[in-house]
């Protein structure tokens, strides 16, 4: 057995992984989230590495199949919420209410004539997890604890997902902010389910997201990392060319029946939930009123009260 213990320096980020931790080993390459103190949280340096990390395991010919997974308690809490800078009177949704830690998405185009309308912030999401769609090495989300908002968008956009049973998935924020980055919904489950969850913000175990087809499959949490590995053993024994053709077969089926095309324009359903519609801004008024926990409650309260994660 073989393994390497890498700290890439990544392109256009210029400094070592910082977020994340990057392996190898018996042709399966690991993507580690590693703030686990903020239930790894997707900062913009974050989403960078990722993306750096995924193309070079797809580059290395050593490696067949990649694992994302987490440390911690949590796979990931979602797009980073912490309060950041105001660019513009009008600013576009992820500086509104994502953390700026100076590291753009690739490809932000951040020109006046372009930053509000266009919606940046959802634009960049769909691109970074496109990069998981157009890889030719298969990826595999590996998913524990919570696992909530832009934290199931890059679990869904893994062409496999093996999640613990009591796993919380979910995506709150469609109760008081915006639709989603990346709508994912209509494309991994049924209509029926696919309405009421996305209508709702409800969460759902990891048991029940496999019952659903949402994921693969659910292992006890005790045995997941077992059990997920036993998968990869025997995936990571097919040649990669052959794994490359049949994941760009399957994809392209789905590609024909839209989804690109629906993906290319969530940022307008985006945008306008989030600047043009009604309270629009009431989730920013109370999270900068009183914090993020009451902004939460405002939103979250009523289901709360109902019994719903």
């Amino acid at each position: 057995m073989t393994t390497t213990e890498q700290s890439t320096e990544p392109a256009s980020v210029g400094a070592p992984y910082r977020e994340i931790l990057y392996s190898t080993a018996d042709r399966i390459a690991t993507i580690t989230l590693n703030v686990p103190d903020k239930r790894n949280r997707l900062s913009y340096l974050m989403r960078r590495e990722i993306l750096h990390a995924l193309r070079t395991a797809e580059q290395d010919d050593d490696v067949t199949v990649v694992l994302i997974r987490a440390n911690g308690p949590s796979f990931c809490a979602g797009y980073d919420l912490s309060s950041g800078p105001k660019t513009s009177a009008r600013p576009a949704e992820g500086a509104r209410y994502y953390r700026d830690d100076g590291i753009r998405p690739e490809r932000w185009v951040s020109a006046a004539e372009f930053d509000d309308w266009t919606d940046q912030w959802a634009r960049s999401c769909v691109r970074d997890w496109y990069t998981i769609w157009d890889l030719l090495k298969p990826v595999v989300a590996m998913v524990h604890g919570h696992c909530v908002a832009g934290g199931t968008e890059l679990m869904s956009m893994c062409d496999i997902a093996f999640v613990a049973d009591d796993a919380v998935i979910g995506y709150p924020p469609m109760r008081g902010m915006t639709t989603p980055d990346v709508p994912y919904f209509p494309w991994k489950m049924s209509m029926a389910q696919a309405k009421y969850l996305q209508l709702t913000g409800n969460s759902v175990t990891g048991a029940e997201a496999a019952r659903m087809g949402w994921v693969v499959k659910s292992f006890p949490a005790d045995s997941l990392d077992a059990e997920t590995q036993r998968e990869l053993r025997a995936i990571s024994s097919i040649a990669p060319g052959l794994l490359a053709a049949n994941k760009h077969s399957v994809n392209q089926a789905y590609e024909i029946q839209g989804m690109k095309t629906h993906f290319d324009q969530s940022w307008s359903w985006h945008a306008l939930s989030g600047n043009l519609r009604p309270g629009a801004r009431a989730f920013r008024e109370k999270l900068d009123e009183g914090g993020l926990r009451a902004a939460l409650d405002w939103r979250d309260g009523a289901f709360r009260a109902e019994g719903f994660a």
